[in-house]
């Protein structure tokens, strides 16, 4: 519940978003994305791909910053270069843009920990390619069109601390997060049926400790699912429920 999502290019995107195209022109804009500080070819790709979800772009930069803080807007891409923070920043304690879904564009997972604390949802890679965009952009729509029942997971990025038995620490950044469970991303191994300690904080979620086993691995990757008799996970499921109906 993104993991920030990191996802590849996909050739099947191109028919799916020839198939899209045509439904374009009848769809409802139901939400905004604020470009900020995006070069025209950026914002061209971007605007193409929310389109088609039914999301209305509006191009803006670091320096208007007000607008993110006296306009609505459920999402928001913005560059990660200078004045990133700031961006970030007025959206994230604006009343009505605090919990929209923020994109990070540029660098990679280990540059955007730096912004961790503002809660980055996903990320997109540089150089911007259309097929890994519209991808990224067809996972976490219904986040950005409120539709937050039929979504179970929320993709969120923030540096996560796994303890193993024996001590072992390791850093970790998470990917997804559900109040069952979270998935995360780190080079280093841990095997599936391993018990851990983790701790991580989330925007208004102060730093939270729980249990857990590893579920799941993969390259790169690996799942924790808390323990169901850990009572410090309803703080999380609190801190969705809180996320999901804001």
């Amino acid at each position: 519940m993104t993991f920030v999502l990191e996802i590849g290019p996909d050739p099947m995107e191109k028919a799916f978003g020839s198939a899209l195209a045509s439904t374009v022109s009848t769809r409802k804009v139901a939400a905004r994305a604020a470009l900020v500080d995006l070069k025209e070819s950026s914002r061209a790709l971007l605007s193409e791909c929310f389109r088609q979800f039914g999301i209305e772009t509006v191009a803006t930069s670091a320096a208007s910053v007000d607008r993110l803080r006296q306009e609505k807007f459920e999402a928001c891409v913005v560059h990660l270069a200078p004045g990133a923070e700031a961006v970030m920043e007025a959206a994230r304690t604006s009343p009505s843009n605090s919990r929209l879904v923020l994109y990070g564009l540029g660098g990679n997972a280990q540059q955007a920990m730096r912004f961790s604390k503002y809660g980055i949802n996903a990320m997109f890679h540089e150089p911007l390619e259309r097929p890994a965009a519209l991808k990224l952009v067809r996972a976490t729509h219904m986040l950005v069109l409120h539709e937050f029942r039929r979504y179970a997971r929320i993709p969120i990025m923030t540096e996560v601390t796994v303890v193993s038995p024996d001590g072992h620490r390791l850093s970790a950044s998470s990917l997804e997060l559900s109040s069952g469970g979270m998935s995360l991303k780190t080079s280093e191994d841990m095997p599936s049926g391993t018990s851990v300690e983790i701790s991580f904080s989330l925007l208004t979620l102060p730093r939270v400790n729980l249990r857990g086993v590893v579920t799941w691995r993969k390259s790169k990757s690996f799942g924790v699912r808390f323990d169901p008799a850990d009572e410090r996970r309803q703080k999380v499921k609190e801190w969705i429920d809180g996320y999901l109906e804001n």
